[in-house]
């Protein structure tokens, strides 16, 4: 596995080592070993999946404490434009947002620490994104910042999106819990 730091502290793009021959692949996408070198949460709580089709934006996406979480997110079909946003008070990119293209082509992942906001929009005819989280879904705490109150350059200006995702407060609005 490769771990390349984003410019956002804790955020880190990962690419697997893809092993492929005549009968497919085979990618590992988590070492508790590894992950713990590089100074990573490795207790993952659960893990669920989405399906999305194209024109889809999830996002953006948190829990506040006591129930904030890391997370762990691929690609397992098809290709989005994943997106966080650095929420942490104190933090020299807090308001600022790194993207990646994710895909099953590409097999990389992003680790997001506790404090980012996170999204991502359906760039395939359809895609499959997993999600490992290091603490149980929490409606009270689950909550989200607009997907359009940041600046992110998202593939469209008129995305579909739940009617959820569109009452979240701004960025500007947000009172963050969160410290760096």
């Amino acid at each position: 596995m490769k771990f390349i730091p984003s410019f956002i502290p804790g955020c880190f793009e990962i690419q697997p080592t893809v092993l492929e021959d005549q009968r497919g692949l085979f990618v590992k996408t988590f070492h508790e070993q590894i992950f713990a070198q590089y100074g990573l949460e490795t207790h993952f709580a659960e893990e669920y999946y989405s399906k999305s089709y194209q024109g889809v934006l999830r996002g953006l996406h948190f829990q506040v404490p006591p129930h904030d979480h890391a997370k762990l997110v691929y690609c397992l079909v098809g290709q989005v434009k994943d997106v966080v946003v650095d929420l942490r008070l104190g933090s020299p990119t807090y308001g600022k947002f790194a993207s990646f293209i994710l895909s099953a082509e590409k097999a990389s992942m992003v680790y997001i620490p506790r404090g980012l906001a996170h999204g991502f929009y359906t760039l395939s005819d359809s895609a499959t994104m997993v999600y490992k989280v290091t603490s149980v879904y929490s409606p009270p705490h689950d909550t989200g910042i607009r997907w359009d109150s940041v600046g992110i350059d998202w593939p469209s200006d008129n995305p579909i999106i739940s009617e959820r995702d569109r009452q979240f407060e701004t960025f500007a609005a947000f009172n963050s819990p969160f410290r760096f």
